[in-house]
């Protein structure tokens, strides 16, 4: 799934990792996250306290791809693998290049258990990884407290020992090695220690915890508290062992995996490469089906485009969620139902699923409101109004003329479309000329700057208003081609051009419940507009007086409230709220009657 910068809000808020591509598709940061779309937006939102590093990279961003991981932690090995193959510039790669650590339990004659970063599958068996060193150490030192498994490098062939070779050493004198150096312990005997070992290792504890329990209880019988509290530390050291991951599962070897789920007219592939049981790859894309082909059909064709051998000796094991027939020899199929196999084919559908929601969500259009679609039928319109705009004129005796105009897209207010009119052309309280001017004014701009006209026009009045408004877009050459309404105020009568005979709509429906809503906003939006013109364009004639500034006369309204307490206030009351000189100023204009 990739998405740019600008758009991730797509993005699924599961947890994963994040891949940041520049303008040449080149790999230049992998992240981890817990929730995909809040660690990526955090990137462009949160832009205070961030690095130099940190607003390089931002700036060189260009694509985002994401992988879905089942938790977190596979999330962190992945990222890990991830680095250490790509080696992005700008992630910090750790110092001493450090992968996460494994126990190894050796091919040697009598095996030794240890561990170790590097992966050679040939020394032995290997178990884990595990993300913290200290959980690791506590299952070495658990098996060595339960089990006698030497910790020398000694090569103890029958040879080697037979000879004398090597001496007891410390360990077996402390008791955490019985000496199979010297052959004081049998091969078979030092096997099942090693066996017993295998079982935490590989997770099957029920032995085990049964074990150190009898231990704990034999030792509480027999009063020996300090042995019963040694065991049930074992115990809790054993219950925190780290189990294994899917993500990075050296068990499962090299493996491809590839998914494919439907998407009408097409389909959606998943194809995830596992080296070494590591996800090294893992892309997700669209293939359309005009053939109307199966889905094994589809893969069948698509197969050879992911899976690349060197040679026709290689091999290839292929998981899917579905059979592919008549495929070369030396690649399987395999549609595994249990296990880790499965768990993989579940991470790799769900990659798809979450893409194929995303297109999805992409493509639907908002579906309109019963509201809207109520209006479309009561009002016989052809196509639903998604976008209507509603117009109303506000004046005083026809002192200040304004207009406004709102905007509802999908039955809900659109603040940012909204407009103010001052009129210009007309003089005196005429609101058919009024309204004639702001429609002709507002669809005028909208074909010259190309925007998109409105579903349905509404007009706050009766069929005077209308009819002016019907004029304006005649003149624009738009009457017919846009819808427009009226709705008169006392019986909220609908009325319709060249329709003499208005529309009466139930009172309780939905669709007579936005036109309101909608003819209410244009009125508290108009009024609010006027209201703040003619507080403005009031003149108290304290401004006149030469001497006193807006600023002096503010000072006396806010003080006084009213022009006429500041007649009736005495010298010293005015001195104390601009001062002598401009009191005498202002006493002096109030006795020669200029204000």
């Amino acid at each position: 799934m990739k998405v740019t910068p600008n758009d991730t809000s797509r993005l699924p808020q599961n947890p994963g990792i994040y891949k940041y591509l520049n303008k040449q598709g080149k790999l230049i940061y992998v992240g981890k996250a817990k929730n995909l779309r809040k660690r990526v937006k955090s990137y462009f939102t949160k832009q205070k306290g961030q690095s130099l590093k940190t607003r390089k990279l931002i700036s060189e961003i260009d694509q985002i791809e994401v992988v879905i991981t089942p938790t977190e932690f596979d999330a962190l090995l992945l990222e890990n693998n991830l680095i250490k193959v790509n080696q992005p510039k700008y992630n910090i790669l750790l110092k001493d290049d450090k992968t996460f650590p494994y126990i190894c339990v050796s091919n040697d004659r009598f095996p030794r258990i240890y561990s170790t970063r590097q992966l050679v599958k040939s020394k032995g068996t290997y178990y884990g990884p595990y993300t913290s060193v200290v959980a690791m150490n506590n299952v070495l030192k658990l098996i060595q407290k339960l089990y006698t498994i030497r910790n020398c490098k000694y090569n103890l062939s029958e040879k080697n020992v037979a000879a004398k070779k090597y001496k007891l050493c410390l360990e077996y004198h402390i008791g955490n090695c019985q000496g199979p150096c010297e052959g004081l312990q049998e091969e078979d005997d030092y096997l099942e220690d090693v066996r017993q070992a295998e079982y935490i290792l590989k997770g099957n504890l029920g032995v085990v915890r049964q074990h150190l329990k009898d231990q704990m209880q034999h030792a509480a019988e027999n009063l020996e508290f300090e042995k019963a509290q040694e065991a049930k530390e074992k115990l809790d050291l054993l219950e925190k062992f780290a189990i294994k991951t899917l993500v990075v599962n050296p068990k499962l070897g090299d493996l491809h995996v590839l998914t494919i789920i439907d998407d009408t007219p097409g389909s959606i592939i998943n194809y995830m490469f596992i080296k070494q049981g590591a996800i090294i790859q893992s892309q997700t894309k669209v293939v359309k089906n005009l053939l109307g082909f199966s889905q094994n059909q589809i893969l069948q064709q698509l197969i050879g485009q992911f899976i690349e051998l060197e040679s026709q000796d290689d091999k290839a094991e292929v998981l899917s969620n579905v059979t592919i027939d008549n495929l070369p020899e030396n690649i399987t199929i395999t549609v595994p139902k249990i296990g880790d196999k499965r768990k993989l084919i579940e991470m790799s559908l769900k990659n798809s699923f979450s893409l194929k929601k995303e297109r999805r969500s992409k493509d639907d259009k908002p579906k309109a409101t019963f509201a809207v679609q109520q209006l479309k039928d009561d009002l016989s319109l052809t196509s639903l109004p998604l976008h209507i705009e509603c117009f109303d004129n506000s004046n005083l005796q026809g002192t200040n003329p304004v207009a406004s105009m709102v905007c509802f897209k999908n039955g809900k207010p659109s603040k940012n479309d909204y407009r103010k009119f001052n009129i210009k052309t007309v003089v005196g309280p005429d609101d058919f000329g009024s309204m004639r001017e702001v429609v002709y004014r507002r669809y005028h701009r909208v074909l010259e700057e190309k925007q998109p006209l409105p579903d349905l026009i509404l007009i706050d009045g009766g069929k005077g208003q209308l009819s002016s408004a019907v004029e304006a877009l005649n003149q624009l050459d738009l009457y017919g081609k846009v819808a427009i309404a009226g709705i008169a105020k006392r019986l909220e009568e609908i009325y319709v051009p060249e329709d003499s005979v208005p529309l009466h709509i139930s009172k309780k429906s939905a669709s007579l419940k936005l036109i309101q809503q909608l003819r209410d906003e244009a009125h508290r939006f108009a009024i609010s507009f006027h209201r703040n013109k003619r507080s403005k364009s009031i003149n108290t004639g304290l401004e006149n007086i030469s001497g006193i500034g807006p600023g002096t006369a503010d000072k006396l309204l806010k003080h006084f409230k009213s022009v006429k307490k500041i007649k009736a206030a005495s010298t010293e009351e005015i001195i104390q709220v601009i001062g002598a000189a401009k009191a005498e100023i202002l006493t002096s204009a109030i006795k020669k009657g200029s204000i």
